[in-house]
């Protein structure tokens, strides 16, 4: 090609077919990418510790060489991919966003990183996140700030900030990121993409220091186009017996329908701001609505439901799961060298909270999180998805930690703006940001939040297909930074 550059506005999808064609070679794709990260990488800090050019380039030659004589490793052969910092990849220190975690070199690669790997992806270095994964905004003591795709004044969301800043711009062609508490989903809809929770067990994760109770986080997919996080979903799911709660067999992404045929008859559920429940900024509502009558101009019948289940009992058991799966992770890392001082105030928090809890507090939690569970199968009877947005604010200034208020509400936690993402977690249900519009004045971004039925994850992407088919160029947007 004249211009490597233009590779990088390939979807992954794209650039895989150009490279098994032999249209494209690998090195050139390499070469492109690794251009495109030095000229922009330095205003967004989507990507991290990079590996040197030398090493990158000998292994798309080799690409290039297996290609020649018959072999692929998969659809992802040759292609660039930075693995989110809360993963293992060998050759790269899992920081976790962490001053104390900085030289921390894996041994054996994450369980999604070896899939990834097999599939052809080639490693070039890590995405930004926040210290230890710990709320929405991309920031660290280690690296610094990600900014907003969009506008480099504002946050990227997170903590799979970076890689969403990083396919928003270009610098990768698809992306793998983790959720806790809307971490695929909240940087997604604030830098225009597509991002995809699974269900629980989906996408092993792992292996880690428990494998039983710690289970509410996932990995899963990024990506610009529904057809990319469908095949790299299916490429990271799957059982592994490291985990043992994972779910067997990978997902069949095969029969998708990329038409809007597909939003015909579908029943959806608007919770909307759980009426008034969620404190929600001005705007939001407004524009994920109008995304909603996208799809009700398609065929789908949209109408306001209730959660129908008391919304601060769910927070209240919400505090008490993650601070009893986060604390002993910050206990860990207490005993090294000057750590009070170098972990943020967040994660301290945590902890500190952590160690108070009972048995009695987890187990009254969990029968809490159960009971909301079976209370969604039967809402689940009456609607075939439920909607509501992926986050309570707009994109705020990239020096705020977090907001300390919406409206005339104070947020009492660095994390209750982002309440609206805890429903699909606490139920282990399958979750989807679709690119939903964009702030009247400022042109920030702004997801809406599809949650599906238990395991129906193909069916949840199948919705997104058909909203990808009805929304057409429209998700073609680019940053003017791009």
């Amino acid at each position: 090609m004249s211009d490597l550059t233009d590779i990088t506005d390939f979807n992954a999808s794209e650039l895989s077919e150009r490279i098994h064609q032999r249209q494209v070679s690998c090195t050139e794709v390499m070469l492109a990418y690794l251009a495109r990260i030095e000229r922009m990488n330095p205003r967004f800090n989507a990507i991290v510790n990079l590996a040197p050019t030398d090493m990158l380039l000998a292994q798309a030659r080799q690409c290039d060489a297996e290609l020649a004589s018959g072999q692929s490793r998969g659809w992802l052969h040759g292609i660039p991919q930075a693995i989110k910092d809360t993963g293992h990849a060998v050759g790269f220190p899992t920081t976790l966003g962490s001053t104390l975690l900085k030289a921390a070199m894996p041994t054996k690669d994450s369980i999604m990183t070896e899939r990834m790997k097999a599939a052809g992806a080639l490693v070039i270095g890590k995405t930004n996140m926040p210290e230890l994964g710990l709320g929405s905004h991309t920031f660290n003591t280690l690296f610094g700030a990600t900014a907003n795709a969009w506008d480099t004044a504002v946050s990227a969301g997170g903590s799979s900030g970076g890689a969403a800043v990083a396919l928003a711009q270009r610098l990768l062609p698809v992306a793998d990121g983790s959720d806790f508490m809307g971490s695929l989903r909240n940087p997604a809809g604030w830098n225009h993409i597509f991002g995809m929770r699974p269900s629980q067990g989906r996408v092993p994760f792992g292996p880690g220091a428990d494998v039983w109770v710690d289970q509410l986080g996932t990995e899963g997919p990024m990506a610009r186009s529904v057809r990319d996080l469908a095949r790299l979903l299916a490429t990271q799911s799957g059982h592994d017996a490291r985990q043992p709660l994972s779910i067997k067999g990978c997902v069949d992404v095969s029969g998708l329908q990329y038409s809007h045929h597909a939003l015909r008859g579908l029943r959806v559920g608007w919770l909307g701001d759980l009426n008034g429940h969620l404190a929600m900024e001005d705007g939001i509502l407004p524009v994920c609505e109008e995304a909603l009558r996208q799809m009700q101009g398609a065929g789908a019948v949209v109408e306001p439901r209730a959660l129908g289940f008391d919304a601060q009992a769910l927070w209240d058991c919400w505090l008490v799961w993650r601070r009893a799966l986060v604390g002993p992770k910050v206990a860990a890392l207490l005993h090294m060298p000057d750590a009070q001082a170098q972990l943020k105030p967040e994660a301290l928090w945590e902890h500190e909270n952590s160690v108070k809890l009972s048995y009695m507090d987890f187990m009254q939690a969990s029968q809490m999180r159960s009971a909301f569970y079976q209370h969604l199968l039967d809402v689940f009877k009456e609607v075939d998805v439920l909607a509501l947005p992926v986050a309570q604010t707009w994109p705020f200034a990239l020096q705020e930690r977090w907001p300390q208020h919406i409206g005339a509400r104070t947020m009492d936690t660095y994390h209750r703006w982002m309440e609206c993402t805890l429903y699909a977690t606490l139920a282990g249900l399958p979750a989807i940001s679709l690119p939903a519009g964009f702030h009247p004045t400022h042109g920030w971004p702004m997801g809406l939040q599809l949650i599906g039925k238990p395991q129906g994850d193909v069916a949840l992407l199948q919705v997104a297909a058909a909203y990808e088919a009805v929304r057409g160029d429209w998700l073609q947007k680019r940053p003017a930074q791009a």
